[in-house]
């Protein structure tokens, strides 16, 4: 089927719980055939689109198309979509037969037309036999068919599905996926599949949209998601990535790692900082000397069944993940490559920490919901002022004591010498921190800045 008519389409969709906003300002296009994933961490949002789209929940801002139509108000019972829950939601008492066509007995569908449809998605999820037996009785696979059969014998436009394997173990989990996939082939329908499995994702999708604290970071194919992620975020959250600092020193020239390389990215500028991405996969061993880039000491080395994984220490201080068909003893100097196509370069997301501050008196400053020490000179009391921080120049500790203001770890990133962490305060701020320190997500943690690492800036458009 030709993938060009879009069948929905959410239009700057927000949708906001007691204050918070869970989706911002979502804009997305699902064709008409196509098999979508919406991919992402809990929280990010993607079940809460999905319900949108089913029509559980109405969105605050925005517009849902169906086919071009605004279905603002339209009960879920009455749009051409079906859902497939995590839960099955199965009706105990009734028999696989009866489960699958409670729905066309309720729209009062002639017994012979309903007959006809339900073994028909009998044969299509392999329960022809199954008609007669109790649900109770039936494996997790077996009620995920049943469940899938239920939803597609209403013949919807539109299959939601919100992730419906999780309850599975991993091989029947990987079995689902290859029926899933061959069904939405032989029905040439919609599907719409929420799931936080990358690898789920990156199997069963045509489109995966990636979404992180209710906005859409990156749209595309798998193969787009997985070799050309746009940020930090996708990289690290699809697969296993080597995430690094670098600097762009002119097109298709970047340095990171202590050593500069080929590679094919233009346009970043000249002399520009920028996050690197590669694939531990993309990083081979050699024996040529003119082909070696950089050398490294292998500290382990791990099989995973398919591959070994191995961490190194390179020449200049750096820790990378290297996988590899063949092994690497530990301790051994190896050399290393990297062809230019492997290096993904992107755009940094930020250089530091900015903040809305407040002068409140003469070397004081309130950001952050606290107050600190720090030089004023030039600015007077009640003056609103940009405040930037580096990442560095942030402290972590773990007491309050000394803190100006406290808050949890929500996210760890390691660049190959250090970590990134994004901290969130209390009062719901981010703090971005790079730290040698090892923490563990959800760790609490007092922050503490040096009045020599805040400076202050006039506010854009106001007077200091």
């Amino acid at each position: 089927m030709a993938l060009d008519k879009h069948i929905i389409e959410l239009e700057n969709v927000s949708k906001r719980y007691d204050g918070k906003t869970v989706l911002d300002n979502i804009n997305l296009y699902i064709r008409e055939g196509e098999f979508v994933t919406l991919l992402g961490p809990s929280g990010c949002g993607k079940t809460t689109t999905l319900r949108l789209i089913a029509g559980f929940l109405q969105p605050d801002e925005g517009r849902i198309l169906l086919e071009g139509k605004d279905i603002a108000g339209m009960p879920p019972y009455e749009r051409p979509l079906n859902t497939v829950f995590q839960r099955y939601a199965l009706f105990p008492h009734l028999d696989v037969y009866d489960n699958i066509a409670f729905g066309l007995k309720l729209k009062k569908t002639p017994t012979d037309e309903i007959d006809r449809r339900v073994r028909k998605v009998l044969k299509m999820v392999s329960m022809t036999d199954y008609e007669d037996r109790d649900v109770d009785s039936l494996s997790g696979g077996q009620q995920q068919r049943v469940a899938i059969a239920r939803a597609l014998v209403n013949e919807p436009k539109v299959l939601l599905l919100d992730e419906p394997l999780s309850a599975l173990d991993r091989k029947m989990r990987e079995d689902m996926q290859i029926e899933l996939k061959e069904m939405h082939r032989k029905l040439g329908i919609t599907f719409i599949y929420v799931t936080h499995d990358q690898e789920e994702a990156l199997t069963l999708s045509d489109t995966v949209v990636v979404l992180n604290e209710g906005r859409i970071q990156q749209i595309g194919t798998p193969t787009e998601i997985y070799n050309e992620p746009v940020n930090c975020f996708v990289a690290d959250f699809i697969g296993e990535s080597n995430i690094l600092n670098g600097r762009m020193m002119r097109d298709r020239r970047v340095a990171f790692l202590k050593h500069e390389f080929d590679c094919v990215d233009e346009g970043f500028g000249e002399d520009v900082p920028v996050d690197v991405v590669v694939r531990p996969e993309d990083i081979y061993f050699t024996t040529d000397p003119a082909k070696c880039q950089f050398t490294a000491k292998v500290k382990s080395c791990t099989f995973k069944g398919v591959h070994y994984e191995m961490f190194v220490d390179t020449d200049k201080g750096y820790e990378l993940m290297i996988q590899d068909y063949d092994p690497y003893p530990v301790g051994s100097e190896v050399m290393l490559y990297i062809d230019p196509d492997d290096i993904q370069v992107m755009k940094k997301e930020r250089r530091w920490n900015t903040f809305a501050g407040k002068v409140t008196g003469e070397g004081k400053v309130e950001f952050l919901g606290a107050g600190f020490e720090c030089d004023t000179a030039g600015f007077a009391e009640g003056d609103e002022v940009e405040v930037t921080v580096r990442f560095e120049k942030v402290d972590l500790l773990d007491h309050e004591d000394e803190a100006a203001t406290t808050g949890h770890v929500e996210s760890i990133l390691y660049k190959g010498d250090h970590y990134h962490l994004t901290i969130r305060t209390e009062d719901g701020d981010k703090v971005w921190v790079d730290t040698d320190d090892i923490w563990d997500k959800n760790d609490f943690v007092g922050i503490k800045i040096l009045p020599a690492d805040i400076h202050l800036a006039k506010t854009a458009g106001k007077d200091a």
